[in-house]
């Protein structure tokens, strides 16, 4: 399993429409790609938040193929349309993670 993961740091002037967006939009723009499983965003703490908060939005694929798939046919489309609504106000990089083990407790 690939874990493609996107930090954004949000800027509080811009925050709560943010994150209506991600989780009424562009989370659900992602997914229906038919590339990823599930999508899981996390609020980042003990981070100075000054400036604004920071999240992770972790994407689970099943293969690397489906990632590139994702960054060659939607990214820049899904990436130009957030960076034209929120600009410098939400500034994001991208990771990908290959998931070695998992243990769940029940």
């Amino acid at each position: 399993m690939i874990v493609y993961n996107v930090t954004v740091k949000v800027d509080h002037s811009i925050h709560d429409e943010w994150l209506s967006y991600m989780k009424e939009g562009h989370i659900q723009d992602v997914l229906n790609t038919g590339l990823f499983t599930s999508c899981r965003m996390c609020k980042l703490l003990g981070q100075n938040e000054e400036d604004g908060v920071a999240y992770t939005l972790q994407y689970t694929c099943e293969s690397m193929k489906n990632l590139h798939q994702y960054q060659v046919q939607f990214a820049s489309k899904l990436q130009q349309e957030h960076i034209d609504k929120f600009g410098d106000k939400a500034l994001a990089f991208r990771t990908m993670m290959e998931i070695e083990h998992e243990v769940t407790h029940k």
